[in-house]
This record gives C-alpha cells, sequence and structure tokens, in this order.
C-alpha cells in the first residue's frame, strides 16, 4: 500500500516519524494502561492482575521510568538517528512517557491517589502531554522562536532572547492566572498565552488573590465567568469518567490493623 503524499510530506521528509511514534506510543500506551487497570479494579477474573512478587506491588511507573530511560540513550546514540530504530525507540518513549504520566499524581503526592479526586491530574498531564506532542509534529516550536523573523531573514540572538522572553513572561502570566492548561500549550504556541494572559484571573487563583481585591469588580466579573464556564469543567470530567474511570474516596492515610489486599492500579 502506497504511502499518501500528505505523509511523506509532513512526516516523513520533514524527519518527523520518531516524533509520530512517540505519540501512537503515548496515546495507545495510555488507553490500554487504562482498560487494564479498570478491568483488574472490577476483578475481571480473566484478566490478568496487578504485578505482586513476594507481595510488593509494583506501580506501571516503574516500567514506564525504564522504557523511558533505555529509550532515551537509544534516541541520543547514533542509532537513534537511522532508520528503524529511530521510530521504534520513539514509540518506546512514548510508551514509557505514557505509563509515568498516568501515574503522575502518585509521583507528586507520594501516596496511593490513583482513584482519588487528586488522581484526575494524572489524565491532565496525559493530555498535556499528547497536546504538546501533536503540536510539535504539527511544526510548533518552543516560544514561537522560528517565528522571530517574519522575512525570512537570518534573525539575532537578541530576537530570539525578546521572543523568549515576551512569551515565555506570557505563559507564566496565564498560569498565575489559574489557566495552567493554557499556559503551558502557551509556552508551544504563543497566541495560547497572550489569550490567557489578557483574560480574568481564575477565583482563587494566585493572580486573583494577588491583584483582584475582595469586593472588587474585577473578582465579581472573575466568579460570574467562573460560574457561567462551569459547564466547560463539567464536560472536561464526564469526558475523564469515561475514559479514565470514575474516581472514589481517598484510601485513609492510616491502615486498618488487618489491612484487605493493595487495590488495583
Amino acid at each position: 500500500m502506497a504511502t499518501p503524499d500528505w505523509y511523506h510530506r509532513e512526516i516523513l521528509d520533514p524527519g518527523k516519524q520518531p516524533l509520530f511514534c512517540l505519540l501512537l506510543g503515548l496515546i495507545g500506551a495510555f488507553l490500554f494502561i487504562r482498560i487494564s487497570v479498570r478491568m483488574i479494579r472490577a476483578q475481571v477474573s480473566w484478566w490478568p492482575q496487578n504485578v505482586t512478587p513476594g507481595g510488593l506491588h509494583i506501580h506501571h511507573v516503574v516500567f514506564g521510568a525504564v522504557f523511558m530511560i533505555v529509550a532515551g540513550m537509544g534516541l541520543a546514540s547514533p542509532a537513534g538517528h537511522h532508520r528503524p530504530w529511530g521510530e521504534v525507540l520513539g514509540a518506546l518513549f512514548g510508551i514509557g512517557t505514557a505509563l509515568v504520566l498516568d501515574e503522575f499524581a502518585l509521583i507528586l503526592h507520594l501516596q496511593d491517589v490513583y482513584w482519588s479526586e487528586q488522581g484526575r491530574l494524572s489524565v491532565d498531564t496525559v493530555v498535556l502531554g499528547t497536546a504538546a506532542c501533536g503540536l510539535l509534529l504539527l511544526g510548533a516550536t518552543p516560544f514561537g522562536v522560528s517565528d522571530a523573523s517574519t522575512d525570512g531573514a537570518p534573525v539575532s540572538d537578541w530576537s530570539y532572547v525578546t521572543a523568549i522572553l515576551l512569551n515565555g513572561a506570557l505563559a507564566l502570566v496565564t498560569i498565575a492566572k489559574g489557566k495552567t492548561f493554557t499556559g503551558l500549550l502557551g509556552i508551544l504556541v504563543p497566541l495560547f498565552a497572550l489569550v490567557g494572559a489578557v483574560r480574568l484571573a481564575q477565583p482563587g487563583s494566585p493572580w486573583a488573590r494577588r491583584f483582584y481585591r475582595e469586593g472588587s469588580r474585577k473578582a465579581g466579573r472573575a466568579v460570574a465567568r467562573e460560574e457561567r464556564e462551569g459547564w466547560r469543567r463539567t464536560l472536561r470530567i464526564r469526558v475523564y469518567d469515561a475514559i479514565a474511570g470514575r474516581p472514589t474516596d481517598a484510601r485513609p492515610s492510616t491502615p486498618p490493623s488487618n489491612p484487605p489486599p493493595a487495590p488495583p492500579q
């Protein structure tokens, strides 16, 4: 079967096939691991259970870290610049990234919050990582430095520094306004950071606490906008529940005297 012309033009010719394989590995591994943990959570008898050698529950973030280390070393080696190793290692890195990000909340909290409300952070990071990889595949560059010149002429180092500082500042303002997802995407697409920086901050964000006095007009507008756009959060939660499973209450920090078997991960 012939490769479509667009794939040659957009993926093969610019040398993006390893990145494309990384994206496929990330998405595929995340969907698989979420199906797996949900099957384990439902105690499906024929599905493989947790890896617990000697009673030690090995989380899949461990396998992800190993995959990322092996793939990263391979991609940095001469073999990573040749086919098919670049594609194979790229896919392996994507798989490892998915396994690590899927348990990002556990790493952050240093406790098992996988099925708790805090565990939603892991899904956020996977979505963010997928979006960033997709933007890189489409040709986005950090802080928009490739757009520092519009006439094709060589640009000076100061032009790059100015672009990085300006776009970086916009991204930081956006994050400070409580729009973390938009701000991080703004690192690759400055337009996101610009829009996030000029919009009202979310109530309770560092920016709102610092610059919106209690009872002020801006504080009221921020609360009103948050209530008006609450449907977006509801939709996001429902999509997350459909893909990753609905969270339950976090486990108590102090285990009982006769603890039950470790919950599925």
